[in-house]
């Protein structure tokens, strides 16, 4: 049978998580975290972030990456600027990443996560290669903190992914499902693309969204939606998960951070129904 704890996104200074005391108000157990700016990755603020954690019974599973610079202002702009794939600031993202990871150790976590960026797509091009090669250095210093990276979906198909994952060739490097990102990107079906790269699914969000009209799909972005609103179908969602055997949290993301209100009213009502659809689904 599956834990299947539920989870929100969350973030300590930085991001588009929502703060400690949602997740508290929320009565959920876990959270995923956007690292915090640089001047607070530090193990005074992580102690103290814990502490925080501990006193609201939350458990934080993952932390996210991120990175001044970085807009989704539309596809185009994600692809130019998202991740460890830009070329002009990947040595630095690196050294970012690897002391994001530290920073997670100091949390007691165990997955560091980040959107990689567009992979591209010319796997013999000089800036694939160097991009398996900084993956691979991050990959290692991960592992030397006990830690896995998990890629987040959406920016490539579910055989593309593949193809990278095999191509860094590491045991630590695995992914974060995110069924909407699929549909906002254009870049997949999120059912079929879970049964594809399940092998490799070590943490999820729940997310929904409504595709772009099919003559801009890929360029335009599909439109985010409150959970259950959308296109993913979430009791076929988590029947796939219970498929592949994912027993780890169901981690809900909600991407409106200029409404904070209406975000939180979006959360309480995700919490219910991955509530009531684990009931249906686990008995």
């Amino acid at each position: 049978m599956s834990s299947w704890e539920i989870g929100v996104f969350a973030s300590i200074d930085a991001g588009l998580g929502v703060h400690l005391e949602v997740a508290q108000e929320l009565g959920v157990p876990t959270i995923q975290v956007h690292a915090p700016h640089a001047g607070t990755r530090n193990p005074g603020a992580a102690a103290a972030f814990l502490k925080r954690c501990a006193a609201a019974g939350i458990r934080v599973t993952a932390v996210f990456g991120g990175f001044e610079g970085e807009s989704y202002a539309d596809i185009a702009t994600t692809a130019r600027t998202v991740g460890l794939v830009p070329e002009a600031t990947r040595a630095a993202r690196l050294q970012e990443m690897k002391e994001i990871s530290d920073f997670t150790k100091l949390l007691n976590c165990s997955t560091v996560a980040l959107h990689i960026g567009f992979v591209p797509h010319d796997t013999s091009s000089d800036s694939y290669r160097d991009l398996l090669n900084t993956t691979r250095e991050l990959l290692d210093h991960v592992k030397a903190n006990g830690q896995q990276l998990n890629l987040e979906t959406g920016q490539e198909s579910a055989d593309h992914l593949l193809q990278f994952i095999a191509d860094v060739d590491r045991d630590n490097l695995f992914i974060n499902f995110d069924p909407a990102n699929m549909i906002l990107y254009g870049t997949g079906e999120p059912i079929e693309a879970l049964r594809k790269v399940g092998r490799y699914v070590r943490s999820i969000h729940c997310k929904d969204a409504r595709w772009a009209a099919p003559e801009v799909r890929g360029t335009a972005w599909g439109q985010e939606v409150p959970l259950g609103d959308g296109d993913v179908g979430m009791e076929r969602y988590l029947r796939t998960l219970q498929e592949i055997g994912y027993t780890g949290p169901l981690t809900i993301e909600r991407e409106i951070p200029q409404d904070r209100d209406r975000q939180k009213a979006d959360i309480g009502h995700a919490v219910s129904l991955l509530q009531t659809l684990r009931a249906e689904i686990c008995g």
